[in-house]
């Protein structure tokens, strides 16, 4: 006897409402399972055939505080094996035209996944396709095919209530807005939901116009109690269900159930910043509340009960990191260069405080001009907390487009010191600067683990090491550039470069 378990979107499938594009095989993964998205067949009593799957690094930054990269660092940065990522066209605007853009950049981490003891990862990558990598051989499992090139990190989520294998383990992913598109399309399906054991595609998510002059998504989604929660870069903090089986049909495709839409703009931030009101960051959680920061210049706190954006906290700059959350219930957030009269940096808050007291501190970073960017801070900042012990001291890496790496001891500041803040006004207090070393601009975040700290750039990948008395010493480099960010696991570093190239780095044996 068989038991056939029928996804809700075969009968509009059949009749060809909408399209589901297909993965392309490489290497057939070692599995029971059907290709076909639509059926599943078992027979009763078996076990069952779906692999056991554990995330590892499941989101960017690795959890819902954004605080999380992996574990024991290698101590060198040998190659061990590469994989060309390919290239893709991107179209800049309807003025400057089309770009070929190749490997994979900014955000650009890859997510790792262990099935069935193997590990695998997924990464996205400029020549539009969002793969899934053997993490041991560099070998592709399978590539799914976007409109344009994948930028951003994606998010790994195991569907609670699955019809079948296919939705049981879910990618949530997104793109810029395609090629064959410009801001004022009818519909920018930037946002798609993808089997991590297929590749095939689950659902779209239609971006919608706005104020913002984007409407691609480079942001990773928070999922909390099987509710995801991202900020789209047309600036709409949208919650949303990702389950395959509440999506309906709208406007031809297989749409997630939209649960509530937020603006993370005001008029005022529009007319200033020219409608670059972007969202790009990726929101974490703390206690009852997510915090999402905006291109608007704004940090804002989603109240879980309420349901409502309850705080704000106005800095005025773009702001592309991601908010980190500390140990000690705090904010890292990022400051570019651009609005604001002062310098670019870092400012810990403490969400909840009227805006004088929720600044703990701030760090400025000098000006400096690189591409578009005019100073101050890309990337989101990496924290030890999650390495080191209760007594130990928390530290705060970030790169900056001044081209230093800078750490700091993010618990206390400095006594009767006080720097200007982004308005170039305001004295603020500031923290201790442990280290500083020039690695060349960089719009990637750094990451930790117990004893090492890897961090990329422009001019390559450097690899440190400290020790208890917070004393840092390079170990090694290994000079590619790049703008995404690493993840490390068991003696390998996995990061991706604007040279065409996903690479595994770590100690021969």
């Amino acid at each position: 006897m068989k038991v056939r378990i029928l996804f809700l979107s075969i009968f509009f499938s059949a009749i060809g409402l909408f399209h589901l594009t297909g993965p392309v095989f490489f290497n057939n993964p070692d599995t029971v399972y059907s290709v076909s998205l639509f059926s599943w067949e078992q027979k009763a009593g078996e076990d069952s055939v779906i692999p056991i799957v554990i995330p590892v690094i499941p989101t960017f930054l690795g959890n819902n505080e954004r605080n999380y990269y992996g574990r024991n660092a290698p101590e060198k940065l040998d190659l061990i094996w590469k994989l060309y990522l390919g290239e893709g066209e991107t179209v800049i605007s309807r003025k400057i035209g089309s770009k070929i853009w190749a490997g994979a950049g900014w955000t650009g981490q890859a997510l790792l996944i262990q099935e069935d003891g193997r590990l695998y990862l997924i990464q996205g990558a400029f020549d539009h396709r969002l793969k899934k990598i053997d993490a041991e051989t560099g070998d592709i499992i399978w590539e799914y095919e976007f409109d344009d090139v994948v930028k951003g990190t994606g998010t790994f989520w195991e569907n609670p209530d699955p019809v079948g294998p296919e939705d049981k383990y879910i990618i949530l992913q997104g793109s810029r807005l395609g090629t064959s598109h410009f801001l004022d399309a009818k519909h920018i399906p930037s946002y798609r939901a993808v089997s991590y054991l297929t590749g095939k595609e689950l659902w779209r998510l239609d971006s919608k116009w706005t104020h913002s002059y984007s409407r691609d998504v480079d942001g990773s989604a928070l999922i909390y109690l099987d509710t995801a929660y991202i900020g789209l870069e047309n600036s709409l903090f949208t919650v949303f269900d990702p389950s395959p089986s509440k999506a309906k049909l709208k406007d031809g495709m297989l749409q997630p159930e939209i649960i509530q839409e937020r603006k993370l703009y005001r008029m005022k931030d529009v007319e200033a910043h020219k409608y670059n009101v972007v969202t790009e960051c990726s929101p974490s959680m703390l206690d009852r509340s997510i915090f999402i920061a905006s291109g608007s210049g704004r940090v804002w706190a989603y109240d879980l009960d309420s349901r409502e954006l309850n705080w704000e906290f106005y800095i005025g700059s773009d702001i592309d990191g991601s908010p980190i959350v500390t140990s000690d219930s705090a904010l890292m957030i990022s400051v570019e260069k651009q609005y604001i009269p002062g310098q670019g940096g870092i400012y810990k808050l403490k969400p909840g405080k009227n805006a004088t007291e929720a600044v703990l501190w701030y760090f400025p970073t000098e000006d400096n001009e690189l591409i578009s960017w005019e100073g101050g801070v890309i990337g989101s900042v990496a924290i030890n907390d999650s390495y080191v012990g209760e007594d130990d001291v928390k530290l705060a890496a970030f790169s900056a487009i001044d081209g230093y790496l800078y750490v700091v001891a993010h618990q206390s500041v400095l006594k009767d010191s006080l720097v200007a803040g982004p308005d170039s006004i305001s004295l603020l207090p500031t923290p201790q600067l442990l280290f500083k070393r020039k690695i060349g601009p960089s719009i990637s975040t750094p990451i930790f683990t117990e004893s090492k700290l890897i961090a990329a750039g422009y001019d390559g990948i450097k690899l440190f090491a400290y020790n208890e008395n917070l004393e840092f010493t390079l170990l090694d480099q290994f000079s590619v550039p790049c703008e995404s960010t690493p993840i490390v696991y068991d003696g390998k570093v996995y990061i991706a470069s604007r040279d065409g190239y996903l690479y595994c780095l770590g100690e021969k044996e």
